[in-house]
């Protein structure tokens, strides 16, 4: 736990648990959320077979992104999670998005 508390750069274990927290609602939430996300824009497992998981995946991407910093902004981490989200998306070639 410690080198993640380094590497994260937060001082106590109560933060930690916090993070931990928001990972583990935004994930069940985004999730929970691409079901209706899926109907609305009409996308079915009937009509996309085998096809169907993965675009699920991609429409979560975007809704677990949004969810990632809104929740940690309910839980007082917003800081931690809008430099986490802004290190993810540059790591994935999104970094145009960010003017430092």
């Amino acid at each position: 736990m410690n080198r993640l508390k380094q590497r994260w750069g937060i001082t106590s274990n109560f933060q930690l648990i916090i993070i931990f927290i928001v990972f583990a609602v935004t994930g069940s939430a985004s999730a929970w959320l691409s079901k209706p996300f899926c109907v609305w824009l009409g996308i079915t497992k009937e009509d996309f077979g085998g096809w169907f998981t993965l675009i699920r995946l991609i429409i979560i991407f975007p809704i677990y992104q949004v969810l990632l910093v809104a929740i940690g902004t309910v839980f007082g981490q917003f800081r931690f999670f809008w430099n986490f989200e802004k290190k993810m998306l540059k790591s994935m070639g999104l970094g145009f998005m960010f003017k430092d």
